[in-house]
């Protein structure tokens, strides 16, 4: 749909989304900075529908389907990443059912192994979900992972550059330090690789063990201070940030 009467018209649809009031939205509209099928749309009386036309503020795309959801869990250690376990381990499935009501139709982007923990993206848009698990599209994850000492002064230098896995090479995109205690040194890497475990077999590949690992951040959306075993609803931004990762 581009014009006409049918539809809804565009302020009211940007209003309901939670971007502005209608007054605001069309203040946004005035000044450029909304557009509908990749169009830049400035007249007030312009009608879209919610479900077909794909609108972005800011270059952010506005999700309209109230029945999309977006959720962040921060998974616990030992927690199964399915929906659901036929020997009644505890899984993310029943996070979900506590909190949500209901599974139904969603996804969760990519897996954390059980002993590992921190950030999961759950979703009911199975587009989104395969593009940020696709490589191709290189949505950078980061991760705290414990490792002991000594530390050697090339490992960050060795873990960018690559290393020879069994299913083939991988690297970080980033390494750094961020504490020291004892022998135990936590460090921070990036990678927009989702292959299993790949996290905990790149250090193993330079004979250090990961003892603790954390995935603290998927793209722009950041576990910050969520508690484990909680699960929230991404925000506006959060939402368009991952779509414009993945060319949505």
């Amino acid at each position: 749909m581009t014009e006409g009467e049918q539809g809804v018209r565009l302020q009211k649809v940007l209003s309901e989304a939670g971007v502005a009031s209608r007054r605001q939205a069309e203040i946004l509209m005035r000044q450029g900075r909304v557009e509908v099928d990749g169009k830049v749309v400035t007249e007030m009386g312009r009608r879209v529908d919610p479900e077909v036309n794909v609108i972005h503020v800011d270059g952010s795309r506005i999700v309209t389907d109230v029945e999309t959801v977006h959720l962040a869990l921060n998974k616990p250690e030992g927690m199964l990443s399915t929906m659901w376990d036929g020997e009644g381990r505890r899984c993310v499935g029943d996070v979900v059912l506590e909190k949500a009501g209901s599974t139904k139709g969603l996804f969760h982007v990519g897996r954390l192994d059980a002993a590992t923990e921190g950030l999961l993206l759950l979703t009911n848009d199975g587009e989104l979900a395969n593009r940020l698990m696709h490589p191709s599209y290189e949505v950078p994850k980061t991760y705290l992972a414990e490792i002991r000492t000594p530390i050697a002064k090339d490992l960050g230098k060795r873990l960018r550059e690559g290393v020879e896995l069994d299913d083939g090479p991988a690297a970080v995109d980033s390494f750094k330090v961020i504490d020291r205690s004892g022998a135990r040194v936590m460090v921070e890497v990036v990678l927009h690789e989702g292959r299993n475990r790949i996290v905990r077999r790149i250090f193993e590949a330079v004979d250090k063990p990961v003892e603790r690992l954390v995935r603290t951040a998927v793209g722009d959306v950041r576990l910050g201070d969520q508690r484990p075993g909680t699960l929230r609803k991404l925000g506006r931004d959060e939402v368009g940030a991952l779509y414009h990762a993945v060319g949505l």
